[in-house]
């Protein structure tokens, strides 16, 4: 799935060029399309409605890809639920303008004080990952006089085949409970007197571009579903979860959402109960890049590096994942440049701040670049390492351009901070 519509010399985005962009607000800086969001959300919609499931079917972006207000509100707009893992994350949604009763609330330390506010705000379910987190939800519940709604996250045991970091559905993991557990873990949930159970959940792992695993998946899940009602607890929902992978690499293209989806379809279509999709990344991951700008070339005896104003504090991926981005250069800049193979690295001083190993690019200083499907956890993740600010976000929207996030200060970050007396 690529769904940014950038043009063929990489130069604008729906109707506004990346120089503008980069005149304007300054690089290093994320840009977004929400013409692609709105893509990315309808490919899902759609295939939904092409098997008669949109109706019972609620999709729940997962708000950790990109927390943005801007983008949140964009999917609120568009009807979308939301799978949040923390109480900053609720509370974001609820400044976007989301429902709250269309979120989620996963994560495997949920603490009393955010397990309070969620359930204050009326949020549809929480995804326990726990013995321990069921016991305490129930306390905080009585407290407050309500039931909590709740889920188990349970844990498959199925190979995503995916990186080992993006890995959360095997025995290692340390999410979820695992499936041989999960019968006494409802059973003990049924009888708690803070407690309603509604669901059942389950989310093997991220940029899978195999819709067989999230099938396997899907059948270990409506097993249990089945086993469940046996004993006589029915349950309201299945959450498959999300997952589904984008392109980073052309060479490597990933499924449209209706075809990673139609094999867990095809075995939910005659189910009864709601259904619920976690999607993140294959929803903002290319509705978004980062701009940066040449600060110098500096050939070398084994290798050229191209230094530029980005880093792995703008972009973690690289660094953490050893990830691919594509990278172009933006226009046709020093037309009397020789292409030739750079190191594409930041000025942070640490050896793994690099964005891209080995690219083939007729460079020369100033040039503005592109590192392409940035959209998800690209600025979710950015930090102030080296004291940087972080970039500055902007969303296009036809031929307009909306600063969704301005750069930050250097005073400002260590507005917070004080000197000994």
């Amino acid at each position: 799935m690529n769904s940014l519509a950038l043009d063929t010399a990489c130069s604008s985005i729906e109707g506004v060029t990346l120089d503008s962009v980069a005149a304007n607000f300054g690089t290093p800086c994320y840009v977004y399309s929400r013409a692609a969001l709105t893509a990315a959300y309808a490919g899902y919609r759609d295939a939904l409605a092409a098997q008669g499931l949109l109706e019972r079917s609620l999709i729940c972006y997962a708000v950790k890809a990109n927390s943005n207000l801007a983008i949140l509100n964009v999917f609120a707009r568009l009807g979308a639920g939301f799978d949040i893992v923390s109480g900053g994350e609720m509370a974001r949604v609820l400044a976007a303008g989301g429902n709250p009763a269309k979120i989620v609330f996963s994560g495997v330390g949920k603490s009393a004080a955010e397990m309070r506010a969620a359930l204050e705000a009326g949020i549809h379910c929480f995804n326990v990952e726990s013995a321990n987190e069921l016991e305490l939800l129930n306390s905080v519940a009585l407290e407050l006089g309500h039931r909590a709604p709740v889920s188990f996250r349970v844990n498959p045991d199925v190979d995503p085949k995916t990186h080992p970091y993006i890995s959360t559905g095997l025995k290692s993991s340390k999410f979820g409970v695992a499936f041989t557990d999960a019968p006494a873990l409802y059973r003990r949930a049924a009888s708690l007197p803070g407690i309603t159970v509604k669901g059942i959940d389950c989310h093997i792992g991220s940029q899978l571009l195999d819709p067989a695993p999230a099938a396997e998946a899907t059948d270990k899940l409506l097993d249990l579903v089945d086993r469940l009602a046996a004993d006589g607890i029915v349950l309201e929902h299945i959450d498959v979860g999300g997952g589904m992978g984008i392109t980073y690499r052309a060479d490597e293209p990933a499924p449209a959402a209706a075809d990673y989806l139609a094999p867990m379809l095809s075995r939910l279509v005659k189910r009864t109960e709601k259904l619920i999709f976690e999607p993140g990344r294959s929803l903002v991951g290319n509705a978004g890049l980062l701009l940066t700008r040449v600060m110098t070339l500096k050939p070398g005896e084994e290798k050229h590096f191209a230094v530029v104003d980005a880093a792995m504090n703008d972009l973690m991926r690289p660094a953490l994942y050893d990830a691919w981005h594509e990278i172009e250069k933006v226009g046709s800049g020093d037309t009397a440049a020789t292409a030739q193979t750079w190191e594409i690295v930041g000025p942070i001083c640490e050896s793994g701040d690099f964005l891209g190993h080995d690219r083939e690019l007729a460079l020369a200083q100033g040039d503005l670049l592109a590192i392409k499907s940035a959209g998800a956890y690209g600025m979710a993740m950015a930090s102030n390492y080296n004291t940087r600010p972080r970039a500055a976000e902007v969303m296009i929207d036809g031929d307009q351009v909306h600063l969704i996030r301005r750069r930050e200060t250097v005073s400002e970050l260590f507005a917070l901070e004080s000197a000994l007396p």
